[in-house]
């Protein structure tokens, strides 16, 4: 099945034309999410970056709702009393009704007002309020499910929330947008009630479409073929299945996060979204192109530094010809797809070995997974490698006093008496502190379950035993990173400034933050086209790779195939010159841009503005028009070719560094990136009372 394009709104071409917006004085935005001060997955990370452009356009006007977590509160937000004072009242009453609701204000960037609901204090309502679901929407949630039946408290505590808020005489027009089934419940009640309230309801990810990837099944060619209840059923998800259905449908505006998403959406929820909003990242641009590639130096250096440590002993390849690659994310051995990266790793080794490159590759897994502790060995490592830190330094300042004292009298220095015995001792203790009778370990922890761990099982299949005559080398981190780390002390954000590509080949990934995170770093990153990534990179680029966006093609391809040509961008990365990785990365860094919020917060405006117009026809209006032109806006070609050594050696720098190299003018280049490169406008923030909106620029989207 072709994923065609839907009228949904993907592109942006002509949105700058786009210049008028609601009148938002008398309107009232709440978002509601399980994820708000609340991390549990990607949706933190849309809601965390996306509130600072959300607040700047609603004022006073904007409340985050979520779930009261008091080990979360105490470090993130900062509780006060509510400022509007309807809202006050609302909060007061329900907490004299037997609820505890709390409001303050989230520390994060544009330091959002929440309100936090605290769902266990009224688990005393848990039964009645199941029977009511029953009763209203023939929906039983089984006593076991502790996660829906949370669904259910948050669902019925929103709902009374908005339900306060409205009753008044001259309600404002309160628009409510609701994130993914764990809060959908809210919106579904909100509807059956008949609230004046405007409705958004957003999938990041559909739950049965998670589920049966998961179960290896061909999923994007049997999409139309699900048996979707009895799928649901076997998997003991019917009842949340149900939740998110219901929200999908009863909401004014439905919408999903990418276009691959959509389809998704459409065939198991059986509601096309009316709009794609796909998520952004607050980028911060340097004042001078060469801060970051700065930044990646000195990451680099500290990664290197861990890589002495742990490969002590084997320590046979030239560090400066080492490139650094990983993968990162939750531990889904196949929707992730670190089951093709893994096997690409095994056809690297051997092309890299057959064609005798002095290239060596270091593979990152940071995936978290089940373990006791830091491995005895991957920890000695460290300490090794410290030990001959301290040794060098030592003997060098014995070194450097008797120098400076020869010098101090007009000699030169007789290196084989400066070098005395104790020193020569002291070095040789160090030497042979080095040596190691087994392999460096793959793994840096002990594993609960080591002989069941599909990453283990897998290296141990393919034969990638970190010996010396591998060109690859495995490194398995089941833990995130953290710069309190003893072992590797860096935050994630340093790990990936200080490698030099991100390989994301997922099975099943509706938007995919990491990629996007290694695009604004200036990280080139391998994506696939069943990413809402990938695909929204595929749509808006004429040539991704050219800017180190290489999309695999696990759609149209089988597995062996797919796994072919992910080896292949690997390989050809591999033969790329350090100067021509410092050009992609410019490169990279400069599509940032294009997943700014400034730029991408428009589709979540035109969301609301859709929402308004549907449930206040008589104050708000907007026209849909048809698409006239199914292309979206697209970054062209460089102004020279990629720096890809595929590629014709007239067109891209010399790969070797020793001939008469083409002159290449950093700040030349950049300038013809620029002026080649027609960046998107930033949002405007004018009042109107009315807005047009068509999917050939204005924003298109598809009829319910």
């Amino acid at each position: 099945m072709p994923l065609a394009r839907s009228l949904s709104v993907t592109s942006l071409s002509g949105m700058e034309d786009w210049d008028e917006e609601f009148e938002l004085e008398d309107a009232v935005l709440f978002e509601i999410a399980w994820e708000v001060a609340n991390k549990v997955g990607g949706i933190y990370t849309v809601i965390q970056t996306k509130a600072r452009l959300t607040a700047e356009e609603w004022g006073e006007n904007y409340f985050l709702v979520g779930p009261y977590v008091e080990s979360n509160v105490r470090t993130q937000v900062e509780l006060i009393e509510p400022t509007n004072p309807v809202l006050k009242r609302t909060i007061d009453k329900m907490n004299s009704s037997g609820c505890k609701v709390y409001f303050g204000r989230w520390l994060i960037e544009g330091s959002p007002y929440v309100v936090l609901i605290d769902v266990a204090f009224t688990a005393w309502s848990l039964d009645s309020w199941k029977r009511e679901l029953w009763d209203l929407c023939d929906i039983g949630v089984p006593w076991f499910d502790r996660e829906a039946n949370d669904a259910v408290l948050f669902g019925f505590l929103t709902a009374w929330l908005l339900g306060e808020e409205t009753d008044r005489a001259e309600p404002p027009h309160i628009v409510a947008h609701f994130h993914e089934w764990l809060a959908g419940l809210g919106l579904v009640l909100c509807r059956h009630r008949q609230l004046p309230v405007a409705t958004i309801f957003t999938t990041h990810a559909t739950l049965l479409g998670r589920y049966l990837c998961a179960g290896s099944v061909d999923f994007y060619n049997k999409l139309s073929e699900f048996n979707l209840d009895k799928e649901a059923g076997d998997r003991q998800i019917y009842h949340r299945y149900c939740l998110e259905r219901a929200a999908a449908h009863c909401a004014h505006v439905f919408t999903t996060v990418s276009q691959i998403t959509a389809i998704e959406a459409e065939h198991l929820l059986k509601r096309a979204p009316d709009i794609v909003t796909p998520n952004g990242l607050n980028v911060k641009k340097f004042s001078a192109v060469h801060e970051f590639q700065n930044l990646h130096a000195q990451s680099k250096n500290r990664i290197q530094e861990f890589v002495r440590g742990h490969f002590y002993g084997h320590l046979d390849f030239n560090l400066d010809k080492c490139l650094f690659l990983f993968i990162a994310g939750r531990y889904e051995f196949s929707n992730k797809g670190a089951d093709i990266f893994l096997e690409a790793l095994a056809r690297l080794n051997y092309l890299l070995r057959v064609n005798h490159s002095d290239v060596t590759v270091i593979a990152f897994f940071i995936m978290p997974a089940r373990t006791n502790n830091f491995n005895v060995e991957t920890l000695k490592g460290q300490a090794v490698r410290k030990q001959l830190w301290d040794t060098a330094q030592t003997v060098k300042e014995r070194f450097g006093k008797k120098l400076y004292e020869s010098l101090l009298v007009g000699q030169l220095p007789d290196v084989s008496k400066i070098l005395d015995k104790d020193d020569l001792t002291i070095m040789k203790r160090a030497i042979f502190a080095t040596q190691r009778q087994c392999q460096p370990p793959i793994c840096t922890h002990n594993m609960l379950e080591d002989s069941g761990d599909p990453i283990l099982n897998c290296v141990r299949r393919i034969g990638l035993f970190n010996s010396s005559a591998d060109r690859v080398k495995i490194i398995f981190h089941p833990e995130f990173l953290s710069s309190t780390s003893p072992l590797l002390p860096m935050d994630y954000e340093e790990f990936v400034r200080g490698c030099h590509l991100g390989v994301f080949p997922s099975y099943y990934e509706p938007w995919g933050y990491t990629p996007a995170e290694c695009t604004v770093m200036g990280i080139p990153s391998i994506s696939t086209n069943l990413s809402g990534f990938g695909c929204f990179m595929e749509e808006h680029i004429a040539d991704p790779s050219a800017y180190g966006i290489y999309i695999l093609d696990r759609r149209f391809r089988g597995v062996d195939e797919s796994c072919n040509q992910l080896t292949s961008f690997l390989f050809q990365f591999c033969k790329q010159s350090r100067r021509q990785r410092i050009i992609q990365r410019n490169r990279t860094e400069r599509l940032s841009d294009l997943l700014d919020w400034r730029y991408l917060g428009r589709y979540y405006i035109a969301a609301r503005h859709m929402a308004l117009a549907k449930a206040f026809p008589d104050d708000y209006m907007y026209e849909l028009h048809e698409p006239t032109s199914t292309s979206g806006f697209r970054y062209p070609r460089p102004a020279s070719v990629p720096p890809s050594p595929a590629l014709s050696r007239h067109s891209s720098p010399h790969h070797s560094e020793g001939e008469d190299e083409e002159r290449y003018d950093e700040d030349l280049e950049a300038e013809k990136d620029r002026l080649n490169i027609r960046q998107p406008t930033a949002l405007p923030f004018k009042n109107k009372s009315s807005v047009v909106l068509g999917a050939n620029g204005n924003g298109g989207f598809a009829k319910n």
